[in-house]
């Protein structure tokens, strides 16, 4: 029986058939990979998904973390008995280097490898996922010290990690952030402070929990240049309790199996050594804290993005399962009230939905995968001009591969609700749940508006708009493999290409306005349009790897990328429309109007 969970048929299709990610094992770093190798990891992962990450989702969710009178957390038994398998099988160790208990795995198989784990159980999967972030910042920015002393352990399962960067009264603007961080003479920092919205910030799952904080250094400056990032872990590394509190956890609409926390640096509470401020290690050079916190949150924008597309596919199987399961009515010209009654299926509005869903969750799993192996090209790549592209593209496409799962794979969620029909709103079926669970993944990380922002007002217009034009030129080269191919692949390939005109279009003109204000009041609506435009380029890149190949698997694949390019795509042009008239309505919208 096919998975629920995930489909493995598409995995492989997108990996090997379509991204062909074999061809790293030829590069040194993957070397001592194959094909075989990388089976056995996705194998493992959905096995242990299934039957560890799962059973336990529906449990966590209806009995969430809870703060005991000691100020401890406890949670349901079986995360702690999930995340000890998890660990033991090597996988949070997946990408990391060989020399420091890593299996070397290149970033597109781990996030594959992720994505069963995140679709089984949100919550669960959410410690790992923040731990393997961390420790990625560290090995990029920590001295070989840290990475021994903190690096190792999460990597072995022992010690988690979480990310504090938000303030109760800063929220997303860190620059307003008031968390200080006073230095030692031993070369350590007290760092004083409340940090908000910290996922995984106490529980007893591991030995220790490494935080990373943003806290502000003197000498620094206003606004973000004062931002340091220090290492502040929960114990010290004699066992000694630092001066790190919880205060109280956040009880949330959904993904209620990850505490989160409200933290305190520095209370007094635990004190050390009789002095104020709990102990910090600085990482990096000072000052320089918000650019490294950016490769954590990067990784961990392009996680939520999976995040969301997982929820959105387990639900859409799920959609699917109940309706070729379920029998209600009759079809349209049916006359005879007698006649018994058909699948959900036969009826031509749930497939609408059906596709809908399959044309969202398939093409975001494309998009999480592509912007992985640029992660790998990043990195691996044979020549300084194929890495530097690749870093520039997967610049450009970040706040999309957050943003875009987010909103449409939540709307996935939302029509399996409604395939299901009433039962779909109890709790008697899995897709509430999933609903709840992926509404999240549109803040956390950068909300839509922030990850607007982003992409209208520097991802697109940096180094003279450099990420855009590399952008344009390679959904080109997808426009132009297709418009060789059948009639369908040309009246694709000719709307992607006209939508992709009009992209560069409308932001010229929006960037010509002479006004930041009213170039950027829209920038959600930019947004938007341009994940569209990605997305009806990744089913355009999908359709040509299916090719002439025959079978109900490539059927689907045809036929939802049929219902994105036609129901879907035109979407766009009314954005656009909007875009390039420079509209000032929310602008000129007075707040007492409300």
């Amino acid at each position: 029986m096919a998975s629920t969970i995930l489909s493995r048929r598409d995995l492989e299709f997108l990996l090997y058939e379509w991204l062909d990610v074999t061809a790293l094992t030829s590069r040194e770093r993957f070397r001592e990979h194959s094909r075989e190798t990388f089976d056995a990891v996705l194998e493992l992962s959905a096995e242990i998904a299934t039957e560890h990450f799962a059973p336990h989702n529906k449990k966590a969710d209806a009995n969430e973390p809870v703060m005991l009178p000691d100020g401890t957390v406890e949670v349901v038994d079986e995360v702690a008995r999930a995340l000890k398998v998890f660990a033991d099988a090597g996988l949070t160790a997946a990408q990391f280097d060989e020399e420091i208990g890593g299996m070397q795995l290149p970033a597109v198989l781990a996030r594959a490898s992720m994505c069963w784990f995140q679709a089984a159980n949100a919550g669960t999967s959410s410690y790992p996922l923040l731990t393997v972030g961390n420790a990625n910042l560290l090995v990029e920015y920590g001295t070989p010290e840290q990475v021994d002393q903190w690096v190792r352990p999460m990597l072995e399962g022992r010690f988690f990690g979480t990310m504090c960067l938000s303030e109760t009264g800063a929220g997303s603007s860190l620059a307003d952030i008031t968390t200080r961080a006073l230095p030692r003479d031993d070369g350590t920092y007290r760092v004083s402070g409340t940090k908000m919205w910290i996922s995984g910030g106490d529980h007893g799952l591991s030995e220790n929990i490494v935080h990373l904080v943003l806290a502000k250094v003197p000498g620094g400056g206003p606004g973000v240049k004062g931002i340091s990032l220090l290492v502040v872990p929960k114990f010290l590394a004699d066992g000694t309790r630092n001066d790190v509190t919880l205060v109280g956890l956040n009880h949330k609409m959904g993904n209620r199996g990850t505490t989160n926390t409200v933290l305190a640096f520095g209370d007094g509470t635990h004190p050390v050594d009789g002095e104020p401020g709990a102990v910090g290690y600085l990482v990096g050079e000072r000052h320089r804290g918000l650019a490294y916190m950016f490769h954590m949150m990067n990784e961990a924008r392009v996680g939520v993005g999976f995040l969301a597309t997982a929820l959105g596919y387990t639900g859409y199987l799920k959609a699917v399962e109940y309706a070729k399961s379920r029998t209600q009515g009759r079809p349209p010209a049916a006359k005879d009230p007698a006649a018994r009654p058909v699948r959900l299926i036969e009826h031509a509005d749930v497939r609408r939905m059906l596709l809908a869903q399959k044309s969202y969750v398939e093409g975001a799993l494309a998009l999480g995968l592509y912007c992985s192996l640029l992660i790998d090209e990043q990195e691996t790549a044979a020549t300084d001009d194929d890495r530097e592209r690749a870093g520039v593209l997967l610049d450009v496409l970040t706040p999309i591969a957050k943003s875009w799962p987010a909103q449409w794979c939540l709307e996935a969620n939302s029509l399996a609700i409604q395939v299901h029909g009433g039962y779909g709103y109890t709790r008697d079926y899995d897709v509430e749940q999933l609903y709840r669970d992926n509404r999240l993944n549109q803040i956390h990380e950068g909300t839509h508006g922030i990850q607007g922002l982003d992409l209208l007002g520097r991802k697109v217009v940096a180094d003279g708009g450099a990420g855009l034009r590399l952008l344009v030129d390679t959904i080109g080269a997808t426009v132009a493999r297709a418009e060789t191919g059948g009639p369908d692949l040309v009246e694709y390939a000719t709307a992607v290409a006209a939508a992709t005109r009009r992209l560069v279009d409308v932001t010229k003109i929006l960037w010509s306005a002479g006004d930041p204000t009213t170039t950027l009041a829209n920038s959600s609506v930019y947004l938007e349009a341009t994940g569209h435009v990605v997305v009806a380029w990744m089913w355009l890149e999908q359709l040509l790897a299916v090719g002439a190949k025959e079978g109900a698997f490539y059927d689907g694949k045809r036929q939802a990328a049929r219902y994105f390019l036609r129901y879907e795509l035109p979407r766009t042009t009314a954005q656009f429309d909007l875009l390039a008239s420079l509209d000032r309505t929310t602008l000129d919208t007075e707040p007492d109007w409300f």
